[in-house]
């Protein structure tokens, strides 16, 4: 084991520079959702040129790669998404975003380097390979639905017995990594509400029903569904994050408009808090002549890491990186993925891949506009995915 460790780590940092360059292209230009048209063109070329079989148009614009071994049966699936997010980057990178109103900010990047960096190893190593393996290169994670539903429908997973897939972490330190078992993104919905009460003259306010008081006292009582319904072992939030009304300083409006999203990891739990708050909203809505209307809409699901996957990418991490840089295990974290729908469908696990460097200042959180990686940890990427393909065919304890 240590001598393919080795070999592997060699390979990883013989194609860093390059990949690096992979990265920092693609980070100069961006592009969201769907609309991944220049990322795709260069993952379907490299893919091409290593001599994977190629499919493009998977979920729309995604890219599935697959690297074919005569005779065998299983396969292995490592994801990368390649979107970025709608937003404007503020860092002085050299490589920053030539994209106005667009970065990547939350690494996408990096995922979509590190499984290319991983192509050219594997194909370099290709004698070695005693599974299958398919690379999905996945658009539109950020913007719900999501791409990964499309990629679904479209037979990203048929054939396909466990699925990996990984994300750049700045909490952790560049060459960690970080696995939680069993529940470990969140549940992601969302909730639109209107209070309707009467609008009038702000120095008469008798003569109204005051939408923003209404409003205000919901959003207080909010905070109480997750303090005195939930179980404090439980994990939930809610939050508003919108809250619309008036245009002008002497009218009382007629309305409110609140947006907020829910985090859960349990399903009951979810239930318990939705069915909470439209039970609270009525009651503040029926004692005071107003109406409302209550919007309730489920988002991206729970990402669950299976034991046997869990196990699996514990133990090639610890072989990559040394037992006393893998953080396991790590806790849950109420941000939301939409690998949850592959992890659905068949066994999986997502782990976090350290990109931080504290010496060199590089600390600021995934949607930062001043989000930054260090470059090193694509070697351990890289390194992770490829001995997860190359050990796959044995036991999960290396």
């Amino acid at each position: 084991m240590k001598a393919l460790l080795s070999r592997i780590l060699e390979r990883c940092k013989a194609h860093f520079d390059d990949i690096t360059t992979i990265r920092r292209d693609i980070h100069m230009y961006p592009e969201v959702g769907f609309e991944v048209y220049r990322t795709a063109d260069i993952v379907a070329a490299e893919l091409s040129r290593l001599g994977l079989k190629v499919t493009r148009e998977v979920g729309k614009t995604g890219v599935v790669g697959d690297l074919d071994i005569s005779g065998v049966e299983k396969r292995i699936a490592l994801r990368a998404d390649m979107d970025a997010l709608p937003m404007q980057e503020l860092s002085d990178a050299p490589y920053r975003s030539k994209v106005e109103g667009k970065a990547h900010m939350c690494g996408h990047d990096v995922h979509t380097a590190i499984l290319l960096g991983t192509a050219r190893v594997l194909a370099e190593l290709e004698d070695l390979l005693q599974t299958n393996v398919r690379l999905i290169f996945q658009p539109s994670e950020e913007n719900w639905p999501g791409g990964a539903q499309s990629m679904i429908e479209d037979g990203v997973l048929d054939g396909v017995d466990e699925i990996y897939g990984l994300h750049a972490w700045p909490v952790f330190e560049a060459g960690q990594f970080g696995i939680c078992p069993g529940a470990y993104l969140g549940q992601a919905d969302h909730f639109e509400i209107e209070i309707t009460g009467v609008g009038g003259h702000a120095a008469m306010p008798s003569f109204a029903i005051d939408p923003i008081v209404i409003g205000a006292q919901f959003v207080t009582a909010l905070q109480s569904i997750v303090s005195r319904n939930v179980d404090p072992l439980e994990s939930a939030v809610v939050s508003v994050t919108q809250f619309n009304a008036g245009t002008t300083s002497n009218v009382i409006p007629p309305a409110v408009k609140m947006v907020g999203t829910v985090r859960t990891l349990d399903k009951e739990v979810q239930k318990k808090v939705q069915d909470r708050m439209e039970k609270l909203l009525s009651g503040l809505i029926s004692g005071q002549g107003a109406t409302f209307n209550f919007f309730y809409g489920e988002g991206y699901p729970v990402t669950f890491n299976h034991e046997p996957c869990v196990e699996r990418a514990l133990s090639v991490a610890r072989a990559v990186a040394g037992e006393e840089q893998v953080i396991f295990p790590q806790s849950p974290i109420l941000g939301a993925e939409d690998f949850g729908y592959y992890s659905r469908k068949i066994p999986a696990c997502f782990f976090n891949l350290g990109c931080g460097n504290r010496a060199k200042g590089i600390t600021k959180m995934l949607h930062d506009p001043r989000f930054d990686v260090d470059e090193s940890c694509m070697i351990y990427g890289m390194a992770m995915e490829t001995l997860l393909a190359l050990t796959f065919h044995r036991e999960s304890r290396l």
